[in-house]
């Protein structure tokens, strides 16, 4: 009774900063909205013709591609690892002093960074070092949990620090550019992102837990983890980044065919059929689906630069990835974490699976921007492609953020 009472008493910042998930979660929420709010406005001016387009400082391609995967996702996978870790270990949870700091600097790196579009090159990448410095600081945090631990989920937990390192690589070399490196550290920087950081993370933390989800809502439900899944999805991310980044797309398909052949058979023996019934569960099947899907239009576009023909989809596969997957998968990991630890029950009610789906019809109307013809069509697809996106996380958060800021509904 009196713990409860101190919690009701708490301040909105007492309890925010009180648990990692809360601080990560509630910044990722608030930047889910704010960088596509920035990139619907940036659209309905080059191609919408409502006010002139703004001078940025660097190509608003660029920002747009380093802001969605280094400064929207990671402050989701740190608030996630930094929760689940300290349970994987059985270890003592991550202090204040490391969860508090990281999230300030990751947060101020990132208004840095929309201030410098207009400010300023300098002021740009000023917020990437500021966002750049969060992410160290998180890491070593986590990597004190992890260092001379020894159990059986310690090579869970190794691997995605590793990962977390290759995504400050990545954000390391995308400020190299900015400060006048060789553009090759940009197109480096937003390559790694997704095959050696984000990529990796999704698939690792999915071979862990979508399984285990299932095995606690699915009746008769087999776990299946196969010693060999984590070594061959991480060995295809990191064929296809390096095939990237060496210039060889012409092979990619020796590649993306078997990735996208494993991911299928993974997704269909986690349980994808049995998912529906429940949707908190489906949203994390049908995010796996749409991976299988978009790595199967990478296949096709391979094989048709391989012919020597045009890529029949352009950008297509990338914002699939991107939006159907890690955006997809990102809401119903989150939304999951979020009603366990605020005491809520584990149901998807209407507006998150609305939103969810708000998601999927995001990446769907974004490849289909890609596969019209260039003009009105694609570039009305384009807008309505992020004013979607905009309301399904302007929703999601509404829903979603008051939890960071108030106590445990099941604290009496």
């Amino acid at each position: 009774m009196d713990g409860a009472i101190a919690a009701r008493r708490k301040s909105w910042w007492q309890l925010l900063s009180s648990e990692p998930h809360r601080m990560m979660f509630f910044a990722g929420a608030v930047h889910s909205v704010a960088v596509m709010a920035w990139w619907l406005a940036e659209l309905l001016a080059r191609y919408g013709g409502l006010y002139p387009a703004p001078a940025w400082s660097v190509p608003s391609m660029f920002v747009h591609a380093y802001l969605m995967i280094y400064g929207f996702l990671p402050f989701f996978i740190f608030g996630f690892l930094m929760t689940v870790t300290p349970n994987w270990l059985s270890s003592m949870q991550v202090p204040r002093a490391c969860f508090v700091p990281a999230a300030l600097l990751m947060a101020g790196g990132v208004g840095l960074i929309y201030a410098g579009l207009g400010a300023g090159r300098l002021l740009l990448a000023a917020g990437v070092a500021t966002q750049l410095a969060g992410w160290l600081w998180g890491g070593q945090g986590l990597l004190r949990l992890v260092a001379g631990n020894k159990t059986a989920n310690t090579r869970y937990a190794a691997i995605l620090l590793t990962l977390l390192a290759m995504g400050a690589l990545g954000s390391a070399a995308f400020l190299v550019w900015l400060a006048g490196g060789h553009y090759w550290f940009q197109a480096f920087a937003l390559e790694a992102g997704v095959w050696f950081f984000l990529l990796p993370t999704f698939l690792v933390v999915s071979n862990r837990m979508v399984p285990f989800f299932s095995s606690r809502i699915l009746d008769d439900y087999e776990v299946y983890r196969p010693a060999w899944s984590v070594p061959a999805l991480l060995a295809a991310c990191v064929a296809h980044g390096v095939l990237e980044l060496a210039g060889a797309r012409a092979w990619l398909w020796l590649v993306d065919a078997p990735f996208a052949v494993v991911v299928a058979y993974l997704a269909w023996k986690w349980g994808f059929p049995r998912s529906f019934r429940v949707h908190l569960l489906a949203v994390l099947h049908i995010s796996l689906a749409v991976l299988a899907a978009a790595l199967l239009l990478y296949v096709v576009q391979d094989v048709s630069e391989f012919a020597g023909a045009a890529a029949p989809f352009g950008l297509a596969p990338q914002h699939l990835l991107a939006i159907g997957y890690f955006g997809a998968m990102m809401m119903g990991m989150v939304s999951r974490v979020s009603l366990g630890h605020s005491g809520r029950p584990l149901v998807a009610d209407r507006v998150t699976w609305w939103c969810y789906l708000g998601v999927l019809l995001t990446a769907a109307l974004r490849v289909a921007a890609e596969l019209a013809p260039v003009g009105g069509t694609r570039s009305a697809l384009m807008m309505a492609a992020a004013a979607l996106w905009l309301c399904a996380f302007a929703l999601w958060t509404w829903r979603y953020l008051p939890m960071y800021v108030t106590p445990r509904v099941d604290v009496r």
